[in-house]
């Protein structure tokens, strides 16, 4: 079960850009986040040191051996966490469902920043998807079915072989399962 401080300290949504940031490119410094996210580093320094009170980053090597920079990476590459399992403490579960409320509209405005692009190149067109599906299931079932996707989203990430030269962009790939009334 993941520890309410590191779900709440994602969930703030530059340390969730931060974090999303490290995922896909890896070790970097304070001043390339910074950078790269359009924030002062002061801000990101902040923001590092409370993702690594949470346990979510860490501080990495300098890869050039220059010990007066500040590296960071990732010490993860994912969470997965219910409401449900904060049930025994009122004030855990209220952040976890505040935490869940900023997670869903931050994938929602996500899938529709991509939507409102004038013109996205068309092999994007195509390779993007939408699926869904209505079905019977148990709790059981459908917990199974989070686990399979889960694994099949690590085993096609695993595949990609970033150093091959090709040129790629960052995708975003969010599914939910809930039970629903037709």
């Amino acid at each position: 079960m993941e520890e309410i401080e590191a779900i709440t300290a994602v969930h703030h949504p530059v340390r969730r850009r931060i974090v999303d940031y490290l995922g896909l490119y890896g070790a970097s410094q304070v001043t390339t986040l910074a950078r790269a996210l359009d924030q002062q580093v002061g801000s990101i320094s902040h923001h590092l040191r409370m993702l690594e009170r949470a346990g979510i980053i860490e501080r990495a090597d300098d890869p050039t051996g220059d010990r007066r920079t500040s590296w960071w990476q990732p010490t993860r590459r994912g969470f997965s966490w219910s409401v449900d399992d904060f049930a025994d403490s009122p004030a855990d579960a209220m952040l976890a469902r505040g935490a869940e409320r900023v997670n869903i509209n931050t994938q929602l405005a996500r899938l529709q920043a991509w939507r409102r692009n004038a013109a996205p190149a068309k092999e994007w067109s195509r390779a993007a998807f939408s699926t869904d599906t209505l079905t019977w299931a148990t709790p059981e079932e459908l917990a199974r079915l989070s686990e399979k996707l889960g694994e099949t989203l690590d085993l096609w990430r695993d595949e990609i072989d970033a150093s091959d030269g090709t040129a790629r962009q960052p995708v975003f790939v969010f599914t939910h399962g809930f039970p629903t009334k037709p």
